[in-house]
């Protein structure tokens, strides 16, 4: 990528609006100090002693961060926290990034705060140490009227953004945000706007989705193509562009360490390795920094190759930060693809 190029399509983020449609949760760190040690006089147990606790919108909010680092001039969420501590926080987060409008962002009693609270050992001279988290979840079908009001709020954003991210990330189908209902939404907006970038992406398979951009892993893409082989660059492009040939919209595969594959309906290819890691790394948080990199650079104009490479350069830069679900800014970018420092804005 050529330093006008970079320079073009990040110089375009500033006037991008983009909604993200998905399950947004709160992650809560909890920061331990191990030299702090004593025991509970009830129980014997040891105690840990939380020195510090930080808040950030997580889930589908790890896109939303993702897409503020970049600039991305509007963001809006469509999701639902419950009326309760957690969803305060959790407003109050999303409030404080620059470009973020939660007007479509419900608060309802009848759904609790999806929240992932991640104790860290925090010894000196060493990475953090994620111990076991403590999370908070919705098992219940999502509530109609909760649906019919997210229903609503897709198809008012849908007629005013530059792209829209569905990201479906609970365990349990119909208990979170992208119920089947929400998707016959998203379906509609499809057909009525087909220019429009709908990049899913989904825990537990895209399956269910309307032909839309589709974001997914190698076991993804296994189980949705019928293989079983463990794929290679090669195969994974070869299943990838059968995929978008059958949608009709573009499908990016994430491989780990072997990089990513993209395939456009018209049955053109691309794959890029990954940077080579150094030192210790953290995966969490990598996947969203691809797709909210993708996003923004879809509706930017980027070609599949250029997508590619933001994505790519991102999930480097990712995974580099310890102890924390991390983003990458256009500055950062330009570093990692050696470009001139003029490059990045941001």
């Amino acid at each position: 990528m050529t330093p006008h190029r970079f320079r073009e399509l990040t110089g375009r983020y500033a006037d991008l609006r983009i909604a993200i449609v998905g399950d947004f949760s709160l992650d809560r760190y909890l920061e331990i100090d191990p030299a702090r040690t004593e025991r509970s006089i009830e129980t014997g147990l040891e105690v840990f002693n939380v020195v510090r606790v930080r808040a950030q919108p997580g889930a589908a909010g790890t896109i939303l961060n993702n897409l503020c680092a970049l600039g991305v001039g509007a963001i809006y969420p469509v999701g639902f926290c419950g009326l309760d501590g957690e969803g305060f926080e959790l407003r109050a987060a999303l409030q404080a990034k620059p470009g973020v409008r939660i007007d479509h962002f419900l608060q309802t009693r009848e759904r609790c705060t999806f929240t992932y609270c991640k104790p860290l050992l925090m010894a000196r001279g060493r990475p953090p140490r994620e111990l076991n988290r403590l999370d908070r979840k919705n098992w219940t079908p999502t509530p109609g009227g909760v649906q019919r009001r997210l229903v609503e709020s897709l198809h008012a954003v849908a007629a005013e953004v530059d792209a829209v991210i569905l990201m479906d990330q609970v365990d349990l189908a119909e208990t979170g945000v992208v119920t089947r209902k929400v998707l016959t939404g998203v379906r509609t907006v499809s057909r009525r706007r087909p220019e429009l970038p709908i990049i899913a992406d989904s825990r537990r398979g895209l399956h269910p989705f309307p032909p839309v951009i589709y974001k997914m892993n190698a076991t993804e893409l296994r189980a949705m193509t019928g293989g079983r082989a463990k794929l290679t660059p090669a195969t994974a492009q070869n299943q990838a562009a059968r995929l978008a040939q059958a949608t009709g919209r573009q499908v990016f595969v994430t491989l780990a360490e072997q990089g990513i594959v993209g395939a456009d309906p018209d049955g053109r290819t691309v794959h890029q390795p990954a940077w080579p890691v150094r030192g210790p790394i953290d995966i969490v948080g990598a996947g969203d920094s691809v797709t909210g990199n993708l996003a923004a650079a879809l509706a930017a104009g980027a070609r599949l190759d250029e997508a590619i490479t933001f994505a790519n350069a991102a999930a480097s830069i990712v995974i580099h930060q310890l102890g924390t679900t991390g983003t990458a800014t256009v500055t950062q970018l330009a570093t990692k693809l050696r470009l001139p420092h003029d490059s990045g804005s941001n």
